[in-house]
């Protein structure tokens, strides 16, 4: 694999965990979403209306087209695990931005997730 291949396979996979960030703190900003068919279109207009939510769909889709572009470099066998870095990503962001805890046991696994990843980028 490429340097330019990992830049954009990583582009596209910050991109999808800064997405899952900016759309929990739209949804901390919003409460507990309890739908009911009395509540269901007011609930989608509010969410609707939060700028993180709007952002994170926006970050979605320029994630798809960074990692288009990334498959189009690599076999799919090598590029989708990689993936796993966004786990990575989104719980060093969601400690640091949104206050959410990281247990010995969450770090024990993201140890794993990079031996996993260092060995698949050299095979």
């Amino acid at each position: 694999m490429t340097l330019t291949t990992f830049v954009f396979l990583f582009i596209g996979i910050c991109l999808n965990a800064a997405a899952q960030l900016l759309l929990k703190a739209g949804t901390n900003a919003v409460g507990v979403i309890s739908l009911t068919p009395q509540n269901w279109f007011a609930t989608g207009i509010k969410l609707a209306t939060q700028l993180p939510i709007l952002a994170g769909l926006s970050c979605y889709v320029i994630s798809v087209v960074v990692w288009i572009i990334g498959l189009s470099r690599v076999d799919v066998t090598i590029a989708y695990p990689l993936l796993s870095l966004g786990y990575i990503i989104s719980a060093v962001g969601a400690w640091y931005f949104l206050g959410e805890a990281v247990s010995a046991q969450r770090l024990i696994a993201i140890g794993i997730i990079i031996v996993g990843v260092v060995l698949l980028t050299r095979s």
